[in-house]
């Protein structure tokens, strides 16, 4: 850990990434991260004996559910600042600084990853993950001010501005939840283009296959309809507007 610097966690939410996950955990910047945290949702592979190998701190939640791991790494992690990224290996962790910096200079407080805007391997997305990005994040702009082009699960945030944000999806909107909420409360939001890759071993339980899919985007459109409505009944004033200041050159 550098002297005077912030610590920084990478929080990485896992089930059965065996042959993936030791590889991100590697590719880390060291450097730039002091502690590294791999939830593990019930992995029945080596998925916890590779993590832990590579050096990263597994904890196990027995409780289902991307947010909840998501959840429960951020509170184990006793750091300042939160970057949260996939196990599969799709994330470049060599991208971690571009996200953070921002955070470290105070001039935004959410920085999320655009794999929209930037250099996609073929084959890493898929045009409806695509579609689907561009879709919500227009749907959240007209609600919020702030129009994301992507969920991507790459992104960083300081621990205390999640904390205030109330996070209470625990399944596969918690990304969503988390723009919306972070847009809503006025955070100054930042979008940055990074490359992204196939996946490094073993099949997605979302976009893999039809039935992860359909459960996928049931939830994502379910917490957009819900955050929206919770957003609308506690806002007496119009929404605080959060500051966009566009891509990061």
């Amino acid at each position: 850990m550098t002297a005077g610097r912030p610590r920084i966690a990478a929080i990485i939410p896992v089930l059965d990434e065996a042959g993936a996950i030791g590889t991100v955990v590697r590719e880390l910047p060291r450097d730039w991260v002091d502690t590294v945290i791999v939830v593990d949702g019930g992995s029945k592979d080596g998925t916890v004996a590779e993590a832990t190998t590579a050096g990263a701190r597994v904890l196990v939640e027995t409780r289902r559910g991307y947010g909840r791991a998501c959840a429960s790494g951020a509170a184990a992690a006793q750091a300042d600042i939160l970057v949260f990224l996939d196990g599969d290996g799709s994330d470049r962790p060599e991208f971690l600084p571009d996200l953070v910096r921002p955070l470290l200079a105070g001039s935004h407080d959410f920085v999320i990853a655009s794999r929209v805007r930037g250099k996609r391997e073929k084959g890493s997305m898929g045009f409806h993950q695509v579609l689907a990005g561009l879709l919500i994040g227009r749907a959240v702009g007209w609600l919020s001010g702030v129009r994301y082009s992507d969920m991507c699960a790459f992104r960083a945030i300081r621990a205390g501005d999640l904390d205030r944000l109330g996070m209470r999806e625990m399944t596969y909107g918690w990304n969503l939840e988390m723009q919306m909420r972070a847009a809503h409360a006025g955070l100054r939001v930042l979008e940055v283009p990074v490359d992204y890759r196939c996946r490094i071993a073993g099949n997605s339980k979302v976009a893999g296959t039809l039935r992860g899919s359909v459960k996928a985007a049931t939830r994502i459109i379910a917490t957009l309809i819900r955050v929206a409505r919770e957003t609308r009944q506690t806002a007496s004033d119009p929404i605080p507007h959060a500051r966009q200041e566009g891509v990061q050159p």
